[in-house]
């Protein structure tokens, strides 16, 4: 196998993707598309999965390492890693039986920009 990084086309740059919310409104294909990744993190175990890949020496963590600090099934992992991979949270590769896997930094951009609050914003504040 390939040790060749795709792009991802699309997440170059964040700031292309998405304007904070406060500055423009979403269309409804970016709407669609981070739904998506907030909708994978609305899940406890999938947040914690995502910090703890996120956390890992070296900013990328094997399958095996990811399934003791849960009370669920190592299927119900797979699923869950499943499932942010999809949302396009996570990459990942097999290598020999083990599966790795690392977060995108694009997509934390992506989610980052976009809720992001302007420096100066009393409006919102006395709320």
């Amino acid at each position: 196998m390939s040790n060749l990084e795709l792009p991802v086309l699309g997440q170059d740059d964040a700031s292309a993707c998405c304007s904070p919310m406060v500055r423009e409104s979403l269309g409804e294909e970016t709407a669609a598309d981070l739904a998506k990744m907030f909708k994978a993190l609305s899940d406890p175990v999938r947040l914690r999965l995502l910090s703890l890949i996120a956390s890992h020496e070296g900013g990328e963590a094997c399958v095996c390492d990811l399934t003791g600090p849960f009370d669920v099934s190592q299927p119900t992992i797979s699923h869950h890693l499943k499932v942010l991979r999809e949302a396009g949270l996570v990459g990942s590769e097999r290598r020999g039986t083990w599966v790795y896997y690392w977060v995108l930094p694009a997509a934390l951009a992506r989610l980052s920009a976009l809720l992001q609050a302007p420096a100066d914003n009393t409006a919102g504040s006395a709320r």
